[in-house]
């Protein structure tokens, strides 16, 4: 783990207005952070975080979206292109930021810290979840730059969860949707603390 960074406090993120803000305002609430991407498969789970949203945040959740293009290409747009996407198609009102890399050498800070965490993924298994492993290794070969690695997002709607203390605790497989019960237990085990 990098200890020049304890939590995800540490770090700056722009939002996708292009404001630059200290994630120390998530302090003391349970972070989901997520990259996302327009035209992907797992798209529609843009519902499903707004409704985990709606449900949790006067409990304390915050989500922070992320779109990134790294994975199969699936985000072409801008950052009012997909705020205007978000907005119309899923009436988003949890936090979006400004499109970043999450692999590679240029990946975005925090996702170097969430990933030097080491979390171990959460999700998969099964036909489905095989089947969807070898689509991803074609796509990342045909139009990824990045391969990524073992405790890094595997591909867009990747999910870590982040205690009260801003450190992380869980990694959640683009599989595992936002109301599965295999997040949202640990989602409220979190909030409860």
């Amino acid at each position: 783990m990098n200890f020049l960074h304890k939590n995800i406090y540490d770090f700056e993120a722009q939002s996708i207005d292009g404001e630059v803000s200290s994630l120390s305002k998530f302090r003391g609430r349970v972070v989901l952070i997520v990259n996302v991407a327009s035209h992907c498969g797992f798209t529609p789970q843009y519902s499903g975080l707004q409704k985990l949203y709606e449900q949790y945040r006067d409990q304390g959740l915050s989500i922070l979206a992320f779109p990134s293009n790294d994975f199969g290409a699936q985000e072409p747009n801008d950052d009012e292109e997909v705020k205007q996407f978000c907005q119309k198609n899923f009436n988003v009102t949890f936090d979006l930021f400004s499109k970043v890399p999450v692999l590679g050498p240029q990946k975005l800070d925090l996702y170097r810290y969430l990933y030097d965490c080491g979390l171990t993924h959460q999700g998969g298994g099964g036909f489905r979840a095989q089947t969807f492993g070898l689509v991803k290794w074609v796509l990342h070969r045909l139009k990824g730059k990045w391969v990524p690695g073992k405790n890094e997002a595997q591909w867009n709607f990747h999910k870590f969860l982040v205690g009260k203390n801003g450190i992380p605790v869980a990694s959640f497989l683009s599989e595992v949707e936002p109301d599965s019960n295999i997040l949202t237990s640990r989602l409220e085990e979190e909030l409860e603390k």
